[in-house]
């Protein structure tokens, strides 16, 4: 069954081999991210070269994204690898200390003494360690325990309500960047951005690495911090897509305020014309079992229902002991709740006005395959820009992008309801359209008789030059 919603997945320990990768993408995975917050160089070359090897051996193209690590502050690292922290007993955070024990512990984030206050909160390990700031007494951050318990080597620091101010991109992240291009990354995350101006920055460094090898990727920012969301607009104006990042987001403005900004930022996100992703503990529990729980299952399905792009797995494929069962999970839930989802096409066209020609046929199509009750969207694109704009609303019908451009093909990999097709379609337009034709027959999305809707632009190969919509069944002329 076509599935809509996409699946992105985490490489690491459990997954970086070329077998259980092939298995992955068979089963779902249509995004590969890599986290350049572990790992070499050249660990991320060679996860790379992996999945596009595992990739042709499928026969599917998938996307790879480049996750930046970001400004994570964190912890040092202690002795003995861990201490136990007791209930109201004090612990000072020493950013000039080396190897931390019982009673201090390092900063990787040296300005941090600088921006706090006595009262502030600070979460740790995802805010299960709580700490409450007493003063602080030159570069000692002196504290008391609010909530214990064990506390391991660079575990992250957050301040409860935001508003630390390092900087989104680190030195580490600039020299991952050139990698991240080398490797043929078709998405960079960006995280903690906290405005627009990150974001452009971001892109201005990503485009001139990316010169060399005549490409651009998308950016996703990662929605992580508490400022961030007052700015979310604009945030969104300067990126191609965001990631509701819930971790350390649910640390800095608590755990009962993320399910409503969940919704709230897809909704935005879409409206926006721009892609979202859903991140974070979403099948936590097949870490270690083989089943999730009905929690997890409800919280993807809810995503689905939300209208997210895609849902992510972390530790889930990176570290647990089911990779592939896990996507494969993953995916029958999206498809369960896509069944139920609501089609409200006419409703969302009220009041709106197009101002592009190619966005016009786009919603023209739409409405279109909706009303006539099409087999099938088809849309030849060179950029992706019409496959996106049919993205942004829901219909049961699946839009499937055929393109003759390689990182167009890779890049709709995130876009909801968009199967991307490689095509190297004739420049003479009847010739290209029954091409596309003869596409979804031979690969049995469609078969004599049914209706497709077909968008194309003349002249053929003209990036944003969609201007055509045609309405043929199966078997007739195109």
């Amino acid at each position: 069954m076509h599935r809509a919603t996409k699946i992105v997945a985490t490489i690491g320990p459990a997954s970086s081999s070329p077998d259980i990768l092939a298995r992955m993408i068979a089963a779902g995975v249509d995004i590969m991210r890599l986290n350049f917050s572990h790992g070499t160089a050249e660990d991320h070359r060679q996860c790379a070269e992996f999945v596009r090897e595992a990739a042709q051996q499928v026969g599917r193209e998938v996307a790879i994204m480049a996750d930046l690590q970001g400004p994570k502050i964190r912890v040092g690292k202690f002795k003995n690898g861990r201490v136990i922290l007791s209930l109201d007993s004090t612990f000072i955070l020493d950013a000039e200390c080396e190897l931390g024990n019982e009673k201090r512990v390092g900063l990787d984030y040296k300005n941090l003494p600088q921006e706090l206050n006595t009262g502030d909160i600070l979460l740790l390990n995802d805010g299960l360690i709580v700490l409450s700031v007493q003063r602080v007494i030159g570069k000692e951050i002196h504290t008391s325990v609010k909530v214990g318990g064990e506390l391991s080597n660079n575990k992250g620091i957050n301040r409860q309500g935001g508003g630390l101010s390092a900087p989104a991109l680190t030195a580490k992240d600039m020299e991952d960047i050139p990698i991240a291009m080398e490797l043929g990354a078709d998405l960079i995350a960006v995280s903690f951005p906290k405005n627009a101006m990150d974001m452009e920055m971001a892109r201005q460094l990503i485009n001139i690495a990316g010169a060399p090898y005549g490409y651009k990727p998308k950016m996703i920012a990662k929605i992580e911090r508490a400022e961030a969301i007052p700015l979310l607009q604009e945030i969104l104006h300067a990126s191609d897509g965001i990631m509701v990042a819930r971790g350390d987001l649910a640390v800095e403005v608590g755990n009962a305020a993320v399910p409503a900004l969940q919704k709230r930022m897809i909704r935005m996100a879409r409206k926006a014309n721009k892609t979202v992703i859903t991140a974070t503990q979403m099948m936590e529990s097949m870490i270690q079992n083989p089943v999730p729980t009905r929690a997890e299952v409800s919280d993807v399905a809810n995503a689905v229902l939300d209208g997210t792009d895609a849902v992510m797995l972390s530790a889930e494929t990176a570290s647990g002991r089911y990779p592939v069962a896990t996507i494969e999970t993953m995916a029958a839930i999206c498809l369960e709740a896509e069944k139920s989802s609501q089609v409200e096409l006419d409703k969302d066209f009220l009041d709106h006005t197009f101002t592009h020609i190619e966005q016009s046929i786009a919603m023209g199509a739409l409405f279109t395959a909706f009303h006539l009750g099409a087999k099938a969207i088809v849309a030849l694109t060179e950029s992706g820009a019409t496959a996106l704009w049919m993205s942004r609303h829901w219909l049961h019908v699946p839009i499937y992008a055929l393109t003759s451009c390689l990182s167009s093909e890779r890049m709709m990999a995130l876009y909801r309801n968009v199967v991307p097709i490689h095509l190297e379609s004739s420049l003479d337009r009847d010739t290209a359209l029954q091409q596309a034709l003869e596409v979804l027959v031979k690969n049995n999305y469609a078969v004599r008789g049914d209706i497709i809707v077909l968008t194309i632009g003349e002249p053929m190969r003209q990036v944003g030059g969609t201007n055509m919509l045609k309405i043929v069944k199966i078997g007739d002329s195109p």
